[in-house]
């Protein structure tokens, strides 16, 4: 007796001697791509969640972007993309959770974490599990020998301050700065009292009538707080950051009083961006409903793993072998118009090559949106 299975079996049998016969007596089976795991560990909540949030949206958009081609091949292998994120709540043990979960997932190259106390914090388990990570943090003994694991993402803030004081001195004629340093007790990461607690720390400062206010590494979600509290004390001055901000937070938290805020905004400018540049903008808008300024920088580091792995394939699970490769590393850069390269940078601060090389592009804060200042590089 012929039951339901047999009627069903020997008709995808008979489907595929068919398809068989059409093809010359031979199936060809395309093989799946194989599939390299990037991770971020980094802040996506809170008061610093842009910082993160714009890694990760720029890891996915590229990632999706890579993958809708056909992957990446490295060496004799073609390699979907897939981004494996944690969110440290800018918790440096969460941090360290973090990257353990990356160790454990067999991941050996990850992005962040955004902040210096988390990137410093996972550097003992990096470094024991053979995992190179990208941290948007800046204390350089993350990128001094001996240590060797981490690589900054981003231009840090002793590289741009000096650079945009310059700036302000030969063009805005500031001569007497005063610098807030970044206060991260729960007032100034909440909405509720948040004002009220700025112009407690601010007063003083205002009262010396600075030409120029640094809120040194300040939050995206802090800087309108900020900002509106310095204006309010009756504040005139040039107001500017060495950290990259979001224009949306700051339309949404301070309105027109941030207009002519300074901060180091994303490596690129409409006049130096690519096409591809832009493609990554169109795409990342459509995936997202929005676009971060900063994600002009965040793209890069992407970019740089794949990248570097494509020239020593066997670094793929071997940071060791990354290493080697990062000292005469050179590729095209596709997101600047000019025969612009990416290599990394870092031999001045660092001693040694641990650093990407991304413009630095200084931008001011102009009705919702940021107008670039001035645009420069380190080595």
């Amino acid at each position: 007796m012929i039951n339901r299975r047999s009627i069903i079996t020997s008709a995808a049998l008979g489907a595929v001697s068919a398809l068989a016969i059409m093809a010359g007596g031979t199936i060809t089976v395309h093989a799946a791509n194989k599939e390299l795991k990037i991770g971020f560990v980094g802040v996506t909540s809170g008061a610093a969640a842009a910082w993160g949030t714009s890694n990760v949206r720029s890891m996915q958009t590229r990632a999706a972007w890579i993958n809708e081609t056909g992957g990446v091949k490295i060496g004799d292998e073609t390699y979907d993309i897939k981004i494996v994120t944690f969110d440290d709540q800018k918790d440096p043990k969460r941090a360290i959770a973090g990257m353990e979960k990356m160790a454990q997932e067999g991941i050996h190259y990850v992005v962040g974490p955004n902040v210096d106390d988390g990137a410093a914090a996972v550097r003992p388990v990096a470094e024991s599990k053979g995992i190179i990570y990208f941290p948007y943090a800046f204390p350089k003994e993350l990128y001094t020998p001996p240590a060797s694991n981490a690589v900054l993402g981003m231009i840090a803030n002793y590289q741009s301050a000096p650079a945009i004081y310059k700036y302000l001195m030969e063009n805005r004629g500031v001569k007497k700065i005063a610098f807030v340093a970044a206060n991260e007790s729960d007032p100034l990461s909440q909405r509720d009292g948040g004002v009220a607690a700025a112009k407690a720390v601010l007063t003083p400062i205002v009262l010396q009538k600075p030409d120029l206010l640094v809120l040194s590494g300040v939050a995206p979600g802090n800087a309108p707080l900020l900002i509106r509290a310095a204006r309010e004390l009756g504040y005139e001055g040039l107001i500017s950051t060495e950290t990259a901000q979001d224009a949306k937070v700051l339309e949404e938290g301070a309105g027109e009083l941030a207009n002519g805020f300074i901060s180091v905004g994303g490596a690129s400018t409409p006049e130096i961006a690519s096409d591809t540049m832009k493609e990554f903008v169109d795409r990342y808008t459509k995936m997202f409903g929005e676009y971060n300024d900063e994600s002009n920088t965040k793209v890069y580091a992407l970019e740089y793993i794949i990248e570097t792995l494509k020239v020593n394939p066997a670094a793929i699970d071997n940071v060791e072998e990354f290493k080697k490769a990062i000292d005469t590393f050179s590729a095209p850069n596709p997101y600047l118009k000019q025969d612009a390269k990416l290599t990394y940078v870092g031999m001045t601060s660092f001693g040694q090559k641990r650093q990407l090389s991304v413009p630095m592009v200084v931008t001011e804060y102009r009705d919702g949106k940021f107008e670039t200042l001035f645009v420069a590089q380190v080595d």
